[in-house]
């Protein structure tokens, strides 16, 4: 498990545009807020060019992007590396057929769902999202992927940033990189108690 280079300069100004909120959308969340990144036309770019500099050339067929925020950055990685673009969405979004894997959040439970033939068989995929939290977003990307509907192979996950005291326990997960652009050690808003969330292993 690695980050980007933090001596890479445009990584500190990625680190700037990204608001935290604190006690959204409950109490004791610090909700990392992309969409101030997303106002900088500059540090966008940079988003989508240290994703792009990581992966062009390394074979990868299919990039997945969670929604919501993995729909922003996804189509132009899949763009630049020449991938298709595979939509990860929640219930009840996608026509036809369909699979499902439910999954925990930090403030609670949702559920992801995929095109069955997204993915074909010797496809390498690459995940895309914002972030790491509980994890469980991760897990049921992965279940999707290589569920025997599509047999496909994940062989590469990626995200924005990731929240370093819960990645650990997916070091060394079989078949899976997990390389964010850097580690974010913000989580919980202070003096607000908060509720245990229990991750959905893989």
């Amino acid at each position: 498990m690695s980050a980007c280079k933090d001596q890479d300069p445009r990584i500190q100004s990625i680190k700037t545009k990204i608001r935290v909120v604190p006690n959204f959308p409950k109490p004791g969340i610090m909700f990392q807020d992309i969409t101030t990144l997303l106002l900088d036309p500059k540090a966008f770019k940079n988003t989508v060019d240290l994703f792009v500099e990581r992966y062009k050339g390394k074979n990868i067929s299919v990039v997945a992007g969670v929604e919501a925020r993995g729909f922003i950055f996804g189509p132009p990685i899949a763009l630049a590396i020449g991938a298709k673009f595979v939509p990860l969405r929640k219930p009840r979004k996608l026509p036809g057929k369909v699979i499902s894997e439910e999954y925990v959040l930090e403030y609670g439970k949702d559920c992801l769902e995929m095109h069955i033939g997204a993915v074909e068989p010797g496809d390498r995929a690459l995940v895309v999202d914002d972030l790491i939290a509980t994890g469980g977003t991760l897990c049921a990307a992965m279940k999707l992927l290589a569920c025997p509907e599509n047999v496909g192979s994940l062989n590469h996950s990626i995200f924005l940033y990731t929240i370093s005291m819960l990645t650990s326990q997916y070091q060394g997960t079989k078949g899976i990189q997990i390389q964010p652009i850097f580690y974010n050690h913000t989580r919980f808003a202070p003096k607000i108690r908060h509720e245990k969330v229990v991750p959905h292993h893989y």
